[in-house]
């Protein structure tokens, strides 16, 4: 299960691309930059950046998700910011459910590695 670790890395950084690609959002559209949801979105987007660092600690998934979650709550501040959150929560439900029928596949060897 290693190998998910890359790929959850890679994502939390497409994130973090995509969430500073709303900037301009937020700088046409929102208050600007220099207000609370200009800092808003740069904190989320360090956050992600930093999750990138704890993936292979035993919570790192947990914080992962719980970013999404908060991603998803800004909807209030930022509309912009909540489709990102529900399209990215939606992509890291995928990745888990993934993670999740390959672990079942090894306990029950039947990836195609473990065929004799």
């Amino acid at each position: 299960m290693r190998s998910f670790t890359g790929v959850a890395a890679g994502t939390l950084l497409l994130e973090v691309i995509v969430v500073l690609l709303s900037m301009p959002v937020v700088a046409n559209l929102g208050s600007g930059l220099a207000t609370w949801q200009g800092v808003l979105v740069g904190t989320l987007a360090l956050a992600l950046l930093l999750t990138c660092a704890v993936l292979r600690k035993p919570w790192g998934l947990g914080l992962a998700a719980g970013l999404q979650v908060v991603m998803i709550a800004c909807w209030v501040a930022l509309p912009a910011l909540g489709v990102l959150g529900l399209v990215f929560g939606l992509v890291w439900a995928i990745l888990l459910w993934m993670r999740w029928d390959v672990a079942r596949r090894m306990a029950e060897g039947r990836l195609p590695d473990q065929q004799g």
